[in-house]
């Protein structure tokens, strides 16, 4: 029998000698073996599920045939689903479990506009201007429902007692929909919160990143004929530009860290009619969602300051808002152990040609493709200059996270390679890694509650005494119609 096990865990890739270094008494036996071969034994249906959604390519809010998919095979190994969460049509909780403790896991399945593309590594546009998932967010979605099924099938041939909440959560891209979760309390019963997020490299370091609010600033003018009658109008597009004018002398004034960027989405018709209403999407970011509050006061007093200088009327809606996230050493340590464990992505000679074309299509250095292959060094203090809604939980549950090579080593998010990159078995195959790390770290927990003790402490410790959370998006409905006509 100790021969078939350890065949079984060399198959699988898994190393009998790992340990963990939150107790070193926990080895790896035959409960991970078990993850390890289930997943592999079901990638094929994972990936095919990656597949549908990658060719899906839906923008937050919108993601109705994602969402379905998802739903469909939690539904059909036993989860119980609430839709609709948090009056997004597209969220959903499913539940599967009684009793403590209670691990939450982080599905994402929006794509990005603009960004399609097809699983080649040249720039290849499968329907001109729509939308491609650039950020890997059909493989976030799949490896998570693929974690907590595998982890479900654990808890039933072990007799264990816990639950497992997985969280169908829209609108990463922008809409923020995990803050409306944490907002209408969906994670105060939640022990700890694991999630992942396609990359171009293996790491599992606790890090933050920066907070950020998002805004559309809209100019209402009047319009009249921009030759024969110009002193009758009053230009929208005016106002807009006079804002984005003083907001860029502002950038002299406001901490280096500070990330302020526009684009105007509206600016009129025609050049010959004065444009009536002209409109901006703006996001500011900063470290501390304290400075990001301060810095957003003082744009939206540029703006009404432009409108009353162009004689122009102004209004504002908070889009979106969340928080930096809160590292958990304790977590993130148990996460890297299991990611050790499992490895990363070893490239088949096709895929290293495909890999090598993609890095050539690359205006910068990249690092050499068998980074994909490796595990990055753990390291405390790491900080990702970018923004993510996972930032609101980690505030309020103890929470971590990992990225696995995904996409070919030196591929940026958001780029037409980490499309095309996902699309193929390299993606899939990180997509597999991940379901595996999250739900061994998940029987970790399980089989030993008081690592969530420690997890709990630590956050305690972080936000200080008296800490309440309180939403960056005030009491705003979640806005379903941000994407509608980017399709």
């Amino acid at each position: 029998m100790k021969k078939i096990l350890l065949g079984l865990l060399i198959l699988t890739g898994f190393s009998v000698y790992a340990q963990t270094e939150i107790n070193p008494k926990i080895k790896p036996d035959k409960d991970k073996a078990f993850v390890a071969a289930e997943l592999d034994k079901k990638f094929p249906v994972y990936r095919k599920v990656a597949q549908d959604i990658w060719s899906y390519a839906e923008l937050g809010f919108l993601e109705t045939q994602s969402t379905e998919r998802l739903q469909g095979v939690l539904k059909g190994e036993g989860f119980n689903i609430q839709t609709g969460i948090s009056e997004m049509p597209t969220a959903f909780l499913a539940t599967y479990g009684s009793g403590g403790p209670v691990i939450g896991i982080l599905a994402e399945f929006d794509a990005l506009p603009g960004l399609s593309q097809d699983s080649v590594p040249d720039r290849k546009i499968v329907v001109e201007g729509g939308p491609g998932h650039a950020c890997g967010h059909h493989l976030f979605g799949t490896a998570s429902v693929a974690a907590a099924v595998t982890l479900k099938d654990w808890l039933i041939k072990n007799k264990k007692a816990g639950t497992i909440k997985l969280f169908g959560t829209p609108a990463e891209e922008g809409g923020s929909a995990k803050v409306y979760m944490v907002r209408d309390g969906l994670f105060d019963d939640v022990d700890v919160v694991l999630h992942w997020h396609p990359s171009n490299d293996n790491d599992a370091s606790p890090e933050s990143c920066l907070s950020i609010k998002q805004t559309m600033f809209r100019f209402y003018g009047k319009a009249s004929h921009a030759a024969a009658a110009p002193q009758a109008g009053r230009s929208a597009l005016d106002g807009l530009e006079a804002m984005n004018y003083m907001v860029n002398l502002m950038r002299e004034h406001v901490p280096q860290e500070t990330r302020i960027h526009y684009v105007i989405t509206k600016g009129g018709l025609a050049a010959n009619v004065v444009p009536d209403f002209a409109e901006a999407e703006y996001m500011v970011r900063h470290p501390d969602a304290r400075m990001v509050e301060e810095i957003w006061n003082r744009i939206v007093k540029a703006a009404e300051g432009a409108a009353s200088g162009t004689e122009t009327t102004m209004k504002y809606e908070v889009i979106s808002g969340s928080y930096n996230l809160v590292p958990n050493e304790t977590l993130a340590r148990l996460v890297y152990n299991n990611l050790k464990t499992v490895g990363g992505v070893n490239y088949t000679a096709e895929e290293v040609k495909f890999g090598k074309h993609i890095q050539s299509t690359l205006t910068f250095k990249v690092p050499p493709l068998e980074t994909a292959s490796q595990v990055q060094p753990f390291k405390t203090g790491g900080f990702f200059p970018a923004s993510t809604d996972v930032g609101d939980i980690t505030w309020v549950v103890p929470t971590a996270g990992l990225g696995t090579a995904t996409w070919v080593p030196g591929v940026p998010a958001h780029s037409w390679q980490a499309v095309a990159s996902g699309g193929t078995s390299i993606g899939y195959k990180a997509m597999n890694n991940a379901a595996k790390i999250i739900a061994m770290t998940g029987i970790d927990l399980f089989n030993n509650p008081s690592i969530i003790g420690r997890a709990k402490k630590e956050l305690d410790d972080y936000v200080g005494p008296g800490f309440k959370y309180e939403s960056m998006i005030g009491d705003r409905k979640p806005p379903l119609d941000f994407r509608k006509g980017k399709q």
